[in-house]
């Protein structure tokens, strides 16, 4: 059964664990409504005096180019920087410090106009009521405060000055030589203060609050924010950045044209200087080969040829009839034979020879067919006349052939020099054409560049931005921080959350027993029961009339009493704790009451030697006690004394304490003692010194039947549980069960957290328990004023 209870404990404990969260917060209601309040007005003072920053949006699109079809692509290629423009590229321009100048300079941002307020101070762009004209600055690379102080609508103090100025008067400091002009349209406040910040430190902190990304990846569309503590100078801000932009972009196209015209204008200067120089050396080389027409040079030239090849022929033709005629009159078978006139030649005195030596032929040839002898002398003289002939035709030929011969090598050479000139063409040819060549390159250079000339001018008084504006930025009158929503919200979790956290904290650091749960964690020792704080002065509170909280708690505490003693008729009880102050002798007091009522004869013994209480707790007088028996200078039926007004209650006190506690407790007297008393007594109570101090309760544990170990409430150390289950699963004291000793309605541990054997400890006991009226201050009242347990509690009661 003990080793049940315990376990059935802890379930039911752990059951109801979120029923004991919610009372363990709940009881700090007030707490957490003053932190609530408290955050909520430091959110109020947040709230109220923080410059609200807002948050201004544009949008544009940078547009794609691709170059036109009518263009060359390999001129714009090289010359022109129209190409897909890199999105990622265009933002960094956008963002970039140089064109955030041009928007500083363009605005005039290098000046900025504050109103000093009491706690804040808020940027009045374009509110203030002046404005300052700066002739001089000394030195424009440094930053500066210039402080106006109005004394009256028309007059003010510069920089705490004692010397008063107008509207409109010129004043010098160090800074430089300054005036202000009145603005109408505003009034003054008291005080404002203009910085001047040169103009790459006023961009850098301008570009710093910009936020630009494509509004949809993949297109041209950006999306541009920006933060700002005044909404109309982040509108001017995005919409002149926008503008810049777009002038920027047309100057950059405009300055590559010009480089581009300037390129050109130079390359065509050159062109024409390299043109008139290839004109001059093509005259040049013409004059120099006679070169009028070089393909018809070289047809005469051919034709020539082809002729002299005819007329080698037909002289050699002619010379080949020449030799045959030769051959043909050499030939001793043809002496009287005529010349044929296939073998004539195209020459006058040679046909008339041929004519008369073929006649002679004939001649002869009648005078021998006439039977006229070869003797005769007609003969003979025909014969000397064809052999004269063929001697003159043979002269002939040779001349014919000398003369043919001297024609076929005129004709030779001067074929000879046609294919010499000819061969030599394709050299003047090739130098011509190269020539020639170059001077079609620049020409065709030269024209391109002039319509490229052109075309770059039209271009550069064209020339449009590559960005569009979709959404102009305008000022916004919400405010993107402080969120008063978030702030608020943040404020009442913060206001829950620190007590929370202040609790939670608490609790992790507590070291002492708190709850019930904290001994069953640690130890399965059993808990006989559970005894409440009790607001009476007396150290007795038990007896016949008594019907308080505390005293039923010790009528429990009787009844387990008997499931750990076995119903014994005769039983001793050892009363110790961890160390002193935890109650031994309060409840040793009170359980001698308690189990004296019910009829039992019980005595308890003041056995704390060292520092006994029993006596001056029940209000008896010191005198002889146990240590006068041990040392044998008294008797145990003397020294017994009954407790007034208390039926069957008995006490034996300490008696003097002795230099030597430890010792005399081992004295064989003390075992006579206890069986005397087991003897004449129901129940013997021992209130003894604390376990965890000394040895005594060790010394006498083994005359005791049970032991009741005391834990009090918010004394009792955790680490001193496990003293408590090393005793008890030892076995070093006997039946040793748990009292819960002080147990207060603490914030955060509810009904459930103690009060196991006396439910509804601390919230009123009506008609069943004598209620106590403990003494309340301030905070305890309002906490009970504002606990909503009651609610639950009235229910449950109903």
């Amino acid at each position: 059964m003990q080793e049940q209870q315990p376990h059935s404990g802890k379930s039911e404990l752990l059951n109801l664990s979120l029923r004991d969260l919610f009372y363990k917060y709940v009881r700090f209601l007030p707490l957490f409504v003053l932190s609530v309040a408290l955050t909520l007005f430091a959110a109020f003072i947040y709230l109220r005096y923080t410059v609200p920053i807002y948050r201004v949006g544009s949008s544009m699109i940078i547009k794609s180019e691709q170059p036109g079809s009518a263009r060359s692509n390999d001129f714009e290629d090289v010359f022109i920087n129209d190409r897909n423009q890199n999105i990622q590229s265009e933002i960094e321009i956008l963002k970039s410090k140089p064109l955030m100048q041009r928007v500083v300079d363009s605005l005039h941002l290098q000046f900025s106009y504050y109103a000093k307020g009491k706690i804040k101070t808020v940027n009045v762009y374009k509110q203030t009521p002046f404005l300052l004209n700066a002739y001089k600055i000394a030195d424009s690379n440094r930053t500066f405060t210039i402080k106006v102080k109005f004394i009256t609508d028309q007059e003010f103090r510069i920089n705490n000055e004692k010397k008063v100025f107008t509207y409109g008067q010129t004043f010098q400091n160090n800074d430089g030589v300054f005036s202000l002009t009145r603005n109408p349209y505003f009034s003054a406040s008291k005080e404002y203060s203009i910085i001047w910040s040169p103009t790459p430190v006023a961009a850098r902190a301008y570009a710093g609050a910009l936020a630009i990304s494509p509004r949809t990846p993949g297109t041209g569309i950006l999306g541009i924010t920006m933060i700002t503590a005044n909404p109309q100078l982040g509108a001017d801000i995005l919409n002149k950045l926008m503008e810049e932009y777009s002038s920027y972009t047309i100057l950059k196209k405009q300055q590559s044209s010009d480089q581009v015209l300037a390129f050109i204008n130079e390359a065509i200067a050159n062109t024409g200087r390299q043109l008139d120089s290839v004109n001059q050396a093509l005259l040049r080389y013409k004059l120099a080969h006679d070169i009028s027409d070089v393909e018809k040079q070289s047809e005469n030239y051919i034709n020539n040829l082809s002729e002299a090849d005819k007329e080698i022929i037909q002289q050699t033709l002619e010379k080949g009839k020449a030799q045959d005629v030769e051959d043909y009159l050499k030939d001793k078978r043809n002496e009287f034979a005529k010349v044929p006139s296939t073998l004539m030649l195209q020459d006058v005195t040679f046909s008339a020879l041929v004519a008369e030596y073929n006649k002679a032929q004939l001649e002869r040839q009648g005078l021998l067919e006439s039977q006229i002898p070869e003797t005769n002398p007609a003969v003979v003289e025909k014969t000397a006349e064809i052999e004269r002939l063929r001697i003159s035709i043979l002269e002939n030929l040779r001349n014919i052939k000398a003369s043919i011969s001297s024609t076929i090598a005129a004709i030779q050479r001067r074929s000879q020099l046609n294919q010499s000139d000819l061969r030599q063409m394709p050299v003047v040819s090739k130098e011509l054409e190269e020539i020639e060549r170059s001077k079609l390159t620049l020409e065709g250079r030269y024209k391109n560049l002039l319509e490229q000339r052109l075309t770059t001018e039209i271009r550069r008084v064209s020339t449009i931005s590559n960005s569009d504006i979709i959404d102009r930025s305008y000022p916004s009158s919400v405010p993107v921080k402080p969120n008063k929503k978030a702030i608020r919200i943040l404020a009442v979790l913060l206001g829950l959350g620190l007590p929370a956290l202040f609790i939670f904290v608490a609790e992790i650091l507590n070291d002492k027993v708190s709850t019930r749960f904290d001994i069953e964690k640690i130890t399965t020792a059993p808990i006989l029961g559970e005894i409440g704080h009790s607001y009476s002065n007396n150290v007795l509170i038990v007896n016949k009339t008594t019907r308080s909280m505390v005293a039923e708690q010790f009528r429990i505490i009787r009844s387990n009493l008997q499931y750990i003693l076995n119903k014994s008729e005769k039983s001793i009880i050892l009363v110790t704790s961890s160390y002193s102050g935890e109650g031994k002798s309060y409840v040793s007091i009170n359980m001698g009451a308690v189990l004296a009522l019910a009829g039992k004869k019980t005595i308890i013994l003041e056995f704390d030697i060292r520092k006994p209480k029993v006596l001056a707790g029940m209000g008896l007088p010191k005198g002889q006690g146990i240590t006068n028996y041990l040392v044998g200078k008294g008797k145990l039926e003397d020294l017994v004394k009954p407790v007034p007004d208390q039926d069957n209650l008995f006490v034996l006190g300490c008696g003097p304490i002795p230099p030597n506690p430890a010792e005399l407790l081992l004295d064989p007297k003390v075992e006579q003692m206890f069986e005397w008393l087991r003897n004449h007594y129901d129940v013997v109570l021992v209130d003894t010194a604390p376990v965890g101090m000394v040895s005594d309760a060790m010394t006498l544990s083994k005359f005791a039947d049970c032991t009741l170990y005391l834990v009090r409430q918010g004394h009792t150390f955790k680490k001193q549980i496990a003293l408590i289950d090393e005793f008890y699963q030892a076995n070093k004291l006997p039946k040793l069960s748990i009292i819960v000793n002080d147990v207060k309605l603490k914030p955060g541990y509810g009904y459930y957290g103690y009060g196991r054997y006396g439910y509804g400890y601390g919230y009123g006991y009506g008609s069943y328990y004598e209620e106590e009226t403990p003494p309340q201050n301030f905070f305890e009242k309002l906490f009970s004023k504002l606990d909503i347990r009651r609610i639950f509690t009235k229910k449950k009661r109903k």
